[in-house]
């Protein structure tokens, strides 16, 4: 009996830690971005950043399966200016680099499912063997999908001075813009690297957000200009992690990144 006693009293303890736990989370909640690089037709690469095309599709029919609100990126950075409170089950995707495959692999299944995306590219990179070509961009601009810069070339951004730091961010800033005939409003630090410094560049420039990768101390993004991403990878398939990752906790139990 008293066993038993002991027991109910673990059980009961137990059960009030996690619904103190789960209040004190509430207000922690953050709509998880969700950052792929190559989506790649065959078997996965030893590279975390390459996802076979097969693992990308089974995560995509997971999120309509379990009926996530995917949104863009410019209705998550509007909300956060303006501290409007999204639903819970709100993801929104975005990809790195402008890959040729995400026109041959990405945008059909995007499409397939009628999922907004923001893609971030670097202007003197399109048209290169294994990137977007223009006409391939502007295409897809069309179906909806929204397009940021990514430096002009790919550089990480804390090893140039602070000349090439200003020009990478605003020089890529109007390539893009002169190319699509408007405005861009999003930006991305190659390999999430940045400063207090760049942050004030891109804010400078004009643009109303900036992504890193998981670095920075911005846990729960409040920070526009320092949103952190998590990433879907090839062993992201079993419900249970895209679920964890998707909880809107995750940043919360990771340690925090040195940002550059």
């Amino acid at each position: 009996m008293k066993k038993f006693q002991r027991l109910m009293i673990v059980v009961i303890f137990l059960s009030l830690a996690v619904v103190i736990y789960s209040l004190k989370l509430r207000d922690q909640y953050v709509v998880p971005i969700v950052a792929y690089s190559d989506v790649r037709l065959g078997s996965p690469t030893s590279d975390p950043r390459n996802v076979a095309l097969n693992h990308f599709e089974s995560q995509m029919a997971f999120l309509r399966k379990y009926k996530y609100r995917v949104i863009s990126l410019d209705e998550l950075v509007s909300s956060i200016t303006t501290k409007k409170t999204l639903p819970r089950h709100s993801v929104v995707l975005t990809f790195d680099d402008g890959k040729a495959n995400h026109y041959q692999y990405v945008f059909p299944i995007l499409k397939k499912y009628g999922f907004p995306a923001t893609i971030f590219i670097s202007p003197w990179l399109v048209g290169k063997k294994g990137y977007l070509t223009w006409e391939q961009i502007k295409d897809m601009e069309k179906a909806g999908i929204v397009f940021g810069s990514h430096t002009l070339n790919h550089v990480y951004l804390p090893g140039l001075s602070k000349n090439k730091q200003k020009h990478q961010i605003s020089v890529s800033k109007k390539a893009i813009e002169r190319h699509l005939g408007h405005a861009i409003h999003h930006f991305c630090y190659p390999l999430g690297g940045f400063t207090d410094a760049i942050k004030g560049f891109v804010k400078d420039a004009g643009y109303a957000s900036a992504c890193t990768a998981n670095r920075g101390y911005n846990r729960f993004n409040r920070d526009v200009y320092a949103l952190k991403r998590l990433h879907f990878a090839n062993k992201n398939t079993i419900p249970f992690l895209l679920w964890l990752k998707l909880s809107g906790y995750y940043h919360f139990f990771e340690k925090p990144v040195s940002p550059n």
